[in-house]
């Protein structure tokens, strides 16, 4: 009820704890919940300002491998009446505690599955390619797209292996630490309008994205590009003779043995909606942590080569 109505709640002096159990939009809602018991308002009034008073402490529960919001300290929330996908940031997000239980993953269906494992991927891939970088990002970032990359094919085909599941897991955890630090990039930031406007699920409408992305930052590349087609590839020795078109062949291949579709039209997303998803799109941080430079034009045009 809260979160139909835009989690507008009131002060709460005894709340002592909060709990969240589910994927990345409970936790996320936990975490706006926990700004609104002390603060007051709506969600959407703290969107670019940092919150600074303590909050209860928090327990995260992840039962996706995917968003990582266990260790982040953003809050994704949708603002219906606007179509908007609204972002909250401030370390007091941050949840006291996550527990990480690979049981919690082995009954999701694999298209969950599979779509939440590539969201992990590319909070990895987005992180290690973001002009945020860091060797410490970079060093959450590779393990990260190591677990998942090596793993996401045997935990779809099999939710039940539990080796799988524990990679999973740990892999989407490393991966939202590691974009935590360093952001994230155009693909993050063009999903979300794809998600407020046409409520695809998040991981399918970057899923779609990514070959299109990646294609276009392969300007900006400086040998990462081969790191990552070695970490998500099915080949047991390094690659010889690399080309970043190769990364670009590989992920398409990935996600069709997964079953994500393969363009933004197939979702149900209307070239009429673009030139406003493109403005929305402008407004997200992660644009800016791109590593090649984006515009207002290029994003329309990468979201119609999507289509």
């Amino acid at each position: 009820t809260m979160i139909e109505k835009g989690l507008q709640i009131y002060k709460d002096e005894n709340c002592d704890f909060l709990v969240a159990l589910g994927g990345g939009s409970p936790i996320d809602s936990m975490k706006a919940i926990g700004s609104l018991v002390v603060n007051g308002g709506s969600i959407s009034d703290y969107m670019g300002k940092v919150i600074d008073v303590k909050m209860p402490p928090m327990a995260a529960i992840p039962t996706t491998a995917g968003t990582g919001s266990e260790v982040t300290a953003f809050s994704v929330i949708t603002d219906t009446s606007r179509n908007y996908k609204l972002t909250v940031f401030s370390y007091e997000l941050l949840p006291k505690y996550a527990l990480l239980d690979p049981e919690m993953i082995m009954s999701v269906p694999p298209m969950v599955a599979a779509s939440c494992g590539i969201d992990a991927l590319i909070h990895a891939w987005e992180a290690y390619t973001s002009l945020g970088a860091s060797p410490f990002s970079d060093a959450m970032a590779e393990k990260a797209m190591e677990l998942i990359g090596g793993n996401i094919r045997r935990f779809v085909a099999n939710r039940k292996d539990e080796e799988a599941a524990c990679a999973m897991m740990s892999g989407s955890m490393f991966a939202g630490i590691a974009f935590a630090w360093a952001r994230l990039g155009d693909v993050h930031a063009m999903s979300h309008p794809v998600s407020a406007f046409f409520g695809v699920q998040h991981g399918v409408a970057n899923s779609i994205l990514l070959p299109v992305i990646v294609e276009y930052n392969a300007l900006a590349d400086h040998g990462r590009y081969e790191k990552i087609y070695n970490y998500i590839s099915e080949e047991k020795e390094p690659v010889k003779d690399f080309k970043p078109e190769m990364l670009v062949a590989e992920i398409k291949k990935l996600n069709a043995s997964l079953g994500i579709p393969k363009t933004l039209s197939e979702v149900g997303v209307t070239e009429d909606k673009i030139p406003q998803m493109a403005v929305d799109a402008m407004k997200s941080g992660n644009i800016a942590a791109n590593p090649r430079q984006t515009t207002l034009k290029d994003v329309e045009m990468l979201y119609r080569k999507a289509l």
